[in-house]
């Protein structure tokens, strides 16, 4: 069985207050985009993980797909598995790859050893392997918080637009990204926001980790400048970080941009992800 995870961006993310659990409370429109990796699971004679493409740090065991299959091995009895996974979605980007990696090993055990696990079965599993892994069972725009496993459906859709993402090879280790925030209620509504027109999300919709991470990395706030000066409707930096994101209304200007820096991109149509 082979499928296609899927990464996001985030429009908007506010880091509202910090948790007795030690997490963060947070609101953010979580929206997928057509940029995956490759996955691919199959029947074996024994359990195993093989992965090709980027390189991903950090031994088998804590890699997320294995950590999917052993979560449902521990209730289940699965069979063995082998796990092919090819890694094109950048680590420590701000894209979700890693979450979105273990929840469609979720979707794919469940189909290929046909579990009938229920979409909120399926939700509570993706929840216990990570924050924003919930999301990625879904496949739509969904208003976010919590810890980001809190959803409610979003109707937005950017299909009139093109995406340009700007990845600066910089990987950003969560955990450090949220030791420089100070939380706080967002200045504007997001559930408001979102439903403005995109020209006007530049005053109103925002990223809390942009602030600590430009004076961390100012390159990154130079790549979003340029974004705005290439074009671009709306920019923002995509969780937190280190990956950028520019929407145009124009598909010329969006290639025109991409080929402009010198270090990897993607574009694409604005299409919600599958």
């Amino acid at each position: 069985m082979i499928c296609f995870p899927h990464a996001k961006i985030n429009l908007g993310l506010y880091v509202t207050d910090k948790r007795s659990d030690g997490f963060h409370n947070i609101q953010t429109l979580f929206y997928p985009i057509p940029y995956h990796d490759i996955l691919e699971i199959v029947p074996a004679d024994k359990a195993a993980i093989y992965l090709s493409g980027r390189t991903i740090e950090g031994s088998i065991d804590n890699n997320s797909c294995w950590k999917a299959y052993c979560l449902l091995q521990r209730d289940f009895d699965l069979p063995p598995a082998a796990i092919y996974l090819h890694k094109l979605i950048p680590s420590g980007a701000g894209l979700g790859g890693g979450s979105s990696d273990a929840s469609h090993t979720l979707l794919a055990l469940n189909r290929l050893f046909e579990l009938h696990l229920s979409d909120e079965q399926l939700l509570t599993y993706a929840a216990q392997l990570g924050s924003d892994c919930a999301f990625f069972t879904q496949s739509k725009p969904v208003l976010a918080e919590g810890r980001g496993e809190l959803l409610r459906p979003a109707e937005l859709s950017l299909a009139g637009y093109y995406l340009l993402l700007a990845l600066p090879k910089m990987p950003i280790n969560t955990a450090e990204a949220y030791a420089g925030i100070r939380p706080k209620a967002p200045q504007y509504a997001l559930e408001k926001t979102i439903n403005l027109p995109v020209k006007e999300w530049r005053q109103q919709l925002s990223n809390d980790f942009e602030e600590h991470t430009f004076r961390q990395y100012p390159m990154l706030s130079s790549i979003k400048t340029t974004l705005y000066n290439k074009g671009a409707v709306y920019a923002a930096m995509t969780g937190s970080g280190s990956a950028l994101f520019g929407l145009f209304s124009d598909e010329l200007l969006c290639n025109k941009a991409a080929a402009g820096f010198d270090f990897p991109t993607f574009a694409a149509h604005c299409s919600i992800a599958q």
